[in-house]
């Protein structure tokens, strides 16, 4: 006999789910799979894009065209989930490889996807994406190879994402300077934000 899962579960495990399949099918380019994560009003914000899902999409689309590779890989997760709402966090990395100052070089920026979700007519869906960046580094493809940085713009970029908003800015990407981090006022006001729409706030 089949195991009963309680309706709670059902939507812990969708809502995962949902996670993974959003970092799987976005770096697979599979973005007509990608786009059923989102809910229609869906927002994406990320260093160097900040819009609807479907403006994510195209930007991606015309940023891989060009050259722009950007992974991902997820590690742990946690729902707080109430009625037909739910923030999520998950452990993530995102690792971009593009040349700085002429040199290959790797940037792995470890953070959390913090998202909120909304179930609508039955069908649970992704209402904002909203990265938390807490750490990165930057690590020469060839190791006899060492990039020369401007220490004066590495400086002006948050803590938490700086060598991987230096290597985006460096491909023409204007970075957005006030994405939260592990501390500090931007992830605290995020938390709240957080809380209100668990508690059935309009604005998230």
């Amino acid at each position: 006999m089949a195991a009963a899962f309680s309706p709670e579960l059902l939507d812990r495990l969708t809502i995962r789910d949902l996670v993974e399949s959003w970092a799987v099918w976005r770096d697979a380019n599979d973005w007509k799979r990608f786009r059923t994560v989102w809910h229609d009003d869906g927002i994406m914000q990320a260093t160097w894009t900040q819009g609807t899902a479907d403006e994510f999409i195209a930007m991606s689309k015309a940023g891989f065209a060009k050259g722009v590779r950007i992974l991902h890989f997820l590690g742990g997760n946690t729902i707080d989930l109430k009625g037909a709402r739910a923030i999520s966090q998950t452990k993530m990395t995102i690792a971009q490889r593009a040349k700085v100052e002429g040199v290959l070089c790797d940037v792995v920026c470890t953070g959390r996807f913090y998202d909120f979700f909304e179930k609508r007519s039955g069908r649970w869906g992704l209402v904002l994406r909203q990265p938390i960046y807490e750490k990165d580094r930057l690590d020469p493809v060839a190791p006899d190879e060492t990039p020369k940085l401007d220490p004066h713009l590495l400086a002006s970029f948050p803590e938490g994402y700086r060598h991987l908003a230096y290597l985006q800015s460096g491909l023409g990407y204007k970075v957005k300077t006030d994405m939260p981090g592990l501390v500090g006022p931007e992830v605290e006001a995020l938390y709240r934000r957080g809380a209100g729409w668990l508690d059935g706030g309009s604005q998230w």
